[in-house]
């Protein structure tokens, strides 16, 4: 019997073998990756960075950039419509903090962080977001941008830990 007949040798089979095994081990380390990151693209101009790591699942701190499905209302569906986009914010409070206002100053434990405006670009009322302590399991979400639309308007307000994707770590 020639070789051709004989079909694979032994060493052509572990060889498939093995290389089946790794596709399989690669595809599951993929799939858990996934689960717990991301890749973040930002179209808004209120954040420096374009392009984002998201880890899925981390408590944000003070500081974290973090990305979160906004509930929609009247605002959110005139500029985005039902699929309103993912935000992503910086962390300026934590539960148990206080957000107080003096005019149109916002402050997170006696320190400035935002100022309001009365009407947004197309001239929409902004109503001014919640003051008083940060409840347990909720954040306050700001940029230093003077066009945000962040936790200082009552469209956004403290946003539950729930609505959070993860948070950040600018790539690009």
């Amino acid at each position: 019997m020639d070789r051709q007949t004989k079909g694979p040798s032994l060493r052509t089979r572990w060889l498939a073998v093995g290389t089946l095994g790794l596709i399989l081990v690669a595809t599951q380390s993929v799939a858990s990756w996934r689960d717990s990151h991301a890749l973040l693209i930002n179209s808004s101009e209120s954040l420096p960075n374009w392009a984002f790591f998201i880890e899925k699942n981390k408590t944000p701190e003070r500081g974290d950039y973090v990305f979160f499905k906004l509930v929609p209302t009247a605002i959110t569906r005139a500029h985005w419509g039902d699929n309103v986009p993912s935000f992503g914010k910086v962390v300026y409070g934590l539960p148990g903090d206080v957000v107080s206002r003096q005019g149109s100053t916002v402050f997170v434990n006696g320190k400035p962080v935002a100022t309001l405006k009365p009407k947004s670009k197309r001239g929409e009322i902004l109503v001014p977001g919640p003051t008083g302590i940060i409840p347990r399991d909720h954040f306050f979400l700001a940029t230093a941008h003077k066009d945000g639309f962040d936790s200082r308007y009552a469209d956004i307000g403290f946003v539950p830990r729930r609505q959070i994707i993860g948070t950040g770590d600018p790539i690009l």
